[in-house]
């Protein structure tokens, strides 16, 4: 029944790529681990875990470690971005765009030109 509650944690894991991951159900509680590319994954991983179960579950243990801890996230460029929408999924604050764009000016050269399929690098503030 714990598996099921948290069926969503790890179908998000699966999406992610989640590395080196295990689950295990012992003793009533649901232990996962594994490694997770960036924060921002981790972070996605806890946000889906305190959706099916609170804020301070107890039915889960969960040991999600960071790949490269060097950035926020790694963030591939689609049609009709911005790096101020960037910068709003990520931060929640558009205005943050200019650290997105000093993160990156080895490939960008003017904040309002980028382009589909460019990799950003989204820093940790």
């Amino acid at each position: 029944m714990v598996r099921e509650k948290y069926q969503g944690v790890l179908d998000l894991g699966q999406t992610l790529d989640i590395q080196d991951g295990d689950v295990k159900v012992e003793d009533g509680k649901l232990k996962i681990w594994g490694t997770a590319k960036t924060q921002y994954e981790k972070n996605l991983l806890w946000d889906a875990i305190k959706a099916a179960g609170g804020d301070n579950p107890s039915d889960i243990m969960a040991d999600i470690k960071v790949a490269d801890e060097s950035v926020y996230a790694r963030h591939t460029v689609t049609s009709g971005e911005t790096l101020g929408k960037i910068a709003k999924h990520y931060y929640g604050d558009a205005m943050k765009y200019k650290d997105i764009f000093e993160a990156n000016t080895d490939i960008l050269k003017n904040p309002d030109l980028i382009h589909p399929d460019q990799e950003l690098i989204i820093p940790n503030l």
